[in-house]
C-alpha cells in the first residue's frame, strides 16, 4: 500500500478494512459467503524463450546459487500483486480487506524422496527493497540453505511439531480458538507470520516433481484468495496465421482466484501484466513500485 493508515475499528492486524465499496461488493459475502464456492480458474501457456535467455545471462557469471524460472515466476507474481492491489484483497467475516504486505507462500521439499518432509516458505516483498527478483533469489537461497544444507526446521514445522503432541480433543479446541481469533482479525502475528494460509498467493511448483494440474482449490481457513500451479516444462507448437507452426519451450500456469475480489476485466488485465513480466523478465530487476507499460 505504500503509506501509513490510522487503524480503524474494523481493521485487522494484517490488513486494512475496505469501506465505501460499491453495493455489489458489499452484498457478495452475504450472497456467496464461502471462498471455495467462488473459485475462478484461469490458465496460461507461457512461452519461456525470452526467460531462458535472461536466465542464461544471469547465470553466466556463475553465481553460487543459480537463478531459476521458478524464482522469476515468484518475482513476477509479487510484482503483479504489488501493481494490481485488488489481487491482494480477501474477504473475512463478511468484509473486504486489503492485506498490508505482498506475500508469496510455497513448499520446499527437503529431499526429492517419497518420505521426505516438506518445509513451508513465505516470501514477504519489501516495497523499498529494490529489485524484486534479487529479493526472491536471496530469500530462496537462504531458505534452501537452511532446510536442505543445514537441516534446520523452519518455524512453521516447529510449531506444528509441538501441536501434534496434543490430544485430539485439545487440538480441536486450539484450532477453534484460532479460527475465532482470525474471524475477529486478531489471529496472533507470531503464528501468522509463518502460516502459509495467510498469504497473498500460494504457489505449487508441480513442474519440479514432473506433475501437471490446471487447478488447486482455495482454502476456507485463513485469508489466501489466490492459488497458482506451475506445471511441467514442455515443448509446444505455436501456430502462425499461414498454418505453419514453431515449437517453443513453455510452462503452463494455472490460477485459482476468489472471483468476489474483482471482476473479469481486472483479472484479464492482471494476467496480461503477469505475462508481460515473464516475456520481459528484465523488468523484475527494477524497483518494486516501478510502473510497467503493457497492452
Amino acid at each position: 500500500m505504500g503509506k501509513k493508515y490510522r487503524r480503524g475499528i474494523h481493521d485487522r492486524n494484517d490488513a486494512r478494512y475496505l469501506k465505501d465499496l460499491d453495493s455489489m461488493h458489499v452484498m457478495m459475502p452475504f450472497i456467496m459467503p464461502k471462498r471455495a464456492d467462488n473459485e475462478a480458474v484461469l490458465g496460461q501457456v507461457v512461452d519461456i524463450t525470452a526467460l531462458n535467455g535472461y536466465l542464461e545471462k544471469k547465470n553466466s557469471e556463475n553465481p553460487e546459487f543459480k537463478y531459476t524460472w521458478f524464482q522469476v515466476i515468484v518475482a513476477a507474481l509479487a510484482k503483479t500483486i504489488a501493481l494490481r492491489p485488488k489481487m491482494n484483497w480477501f474477504i473475512k467475516a463478511g468484509r473486504f480487506f486489503e492485506r498490508n504486505d505482498v506475500e508469496v507462500s510455497f513448499v520446499v521439499r527437503r529431499q526429492l524422496e517419497d518420505d521426505s518432509e516438506e518445509a513451508l516458505a513465505k516470501f514477504v516483498l519489501d516495497r523499498d527493497g529494490g529489485s524484486v527478483l534479487e529479493q526472491v533469489h536471496s530469500y530462496i537461497q537462504d531458505f534452501v540453505t537452511k532446510v536442505r544444507v543445514k537441516g534446520e526446521i523452519e518455524d512453521t514445522t516447529s510449531k506444528m511439531n509441538v501441536l501434534k503432541k496434543l490430544p485430539h480433543f485439545v487440538l480441536k479446541i486450539v484450532f477453534w480458538a484460532l479460527d475465532t481469533l482470525d474471524y475477529f482479525g486478531i489471529y496472533p502475528n507470531s503464528l501468522k507470520i509463518d502460516d502459509p494460509r495467510f498469504t497473498s498467493v500460494f504457489v505449487s511448483n508441480l513442474g519440479s516433481i514432473r506433475m501437471n494440474a490446471d487447478y488447486h482449490h482455495l482454502y476456507e481457513k485463513g485469508t489466501v484468495s489466490f492459488f497458482t500451479v506451475i506445471n511441467e516444462r514442455k515443448m509446444k507448437p505455436f501456430f502462425k496465421e499461414d498454418g505453419t507452426y514453431e515449437m517453443k519451450d513453455t510452462i503452463k500456469i494455472g490460477m485459482t482466484i476468489d472471483e468476489r475480489i474483482a471482476d473479469g476485466y481486472y483479472f484479464a488485465k492482471t494476467l496480461k501484466l503477469f505475462q508481460h513480466l515473464l516475456d520481459n523478465p528484465e523488468l523484475l530487476d527494477m524497483p518494486v513500485e516501478s510502473a510497467v507499460a503493457f497492452e
